[in-house]
């Protein structure tokens, strides 16, 4: 039986038990007065019986009347727990709200850390995101409230965001770094050739005499690819004296690379280009004796040995 049912039918026993008593007092009444002149004996036992129901009527009130009493007390006990079981359920709301932010800020920064992995060209498994951290502890264990609850949550979003933001400042510098490698010439400007004349004093080709080759010649054939060493923008793509079609590469860094001697240009001025990237066709325009890539590196406005940016292939002589 529910609460609103009991509560019901005590109130319709108090109404009945009341206009019980009231018509039962006022029908001995009655009674009493028509026999008292003629029977004492039987007013007195007619008296006494209505004193007795009366009493049994009161007792029932009485008992009534404490039975909603307790109703109504496990009433207001029955509120209290539907208003706490409330305010808990907003809490555990507020505090799944408050996880879903923080696992939002550990899974950025998990993938932050995969990039800076990839980056920094760490070791496969050497630094596992996905990989859970070995933790442990010792007893005993007690309840959290639910107040240290939220101040452990707090700082670990504090640490989570200061983490945040020492990884982002990493991120620039490993891709300030990145960009700064793949700008700097690293690479050959012709695939599988090897070198036909150095850098610096040689005999001219040209009617004998010394002369300061400016730059490094590769072994080509008309048409062969021309690569870019590094990124860059073109900053020149004509015809120039003695070098017959050159393309020259910005990179941006104090770095210019020139290419000479080309049949055909494959790029503009202005355009970007990659490491690797071909930007013209090998041939023997200008001032050349046959097919070959005249390559230069100017740092800062001044000529230097391309050998030092080219590893193993610059020992590679005819």
């Amino acid at each position: 039986m529910t609460l609103h049912s009991i509560r019901q039918f005590a109130r319709h026993q108090t109404a009945r038990l009341w206009h019980w008593t009231q018509h039962r007092t006022h029908t001995l009444a009655r009674h009493a007065h028509a026999r008292t002149a003629a029977r004492p004996a039987t007013a007195f036992a007619v008296l006494l019986g209505a004193g007795v129901a009366f009493g049994v009527a009161a007792t029932s009130t009485v008992d009534v009347l404490r039975v909603s009493t307790l109703q109504a007390r496990a009433d207001g006990q029955q509120a209290e727990l539907e208003a706490t079981r409330r305010a808990a359920q907003r809490e555990v709301n507020a505090l799944a709200a408050r996880l879903g932010e923080l696992q939002a800020e550990a899974n950025r920064l998990n993938a932050l850390g995969e990039r800076l992995t990839r980056i920094g060209q760490l070791g496969d498994g050497e630094f596992d995101f996905n990989k859970p951290v070995g933790v442990g502890g010792e007893g005993p264990v007690r309840d959290m409230p639910a107040g240290e609850l939220r101040r452990g949550m707090g700082t670990l979003d504090a640490q989570l965001r200061d983490s945040g933001r020492q990884l982002s400042v990493l991120e620039s510098l490993l891709f300030n770094r990145e960009l700064d490698k793949s700008a700097t010439p690293s690479r050959e400007p012709i695939a599988n050739s090897y070198i036909t004349s150095p850098f610096g004093g040689r005999a001219d080709p040209f009617g004998g005499g010394g002369a300061f080759h400016k730059g490094i010649d590769f072994h080509a054939n008309v048409g062969d690819p021309v690569l870019a060493v590094a990124d860059g923008v073109v900053s020149y793509a004509d015809v120039r004296s003695g070098y017959g079609k050159v393309i020259e590469v910005d990179h941006g860094n104090g770095y210019v690379t020139r290419y000479a001697h080309n049949s055909r240009l494959l790029v503009q001025v202005g355009d970007l280009v990659r490491s690797g990237q071909q930007v013209a066709k090998a041939g023997s325009t200008g001032r050349s004796t046959g097919a070959h890539v005249h390559f230069e590196v100017w740092e800062d406005g001044h000529v230097v040995n391309p050998k030092k940016f080219l590893g193993e292939q610059g020992v590679k002589r005819m």
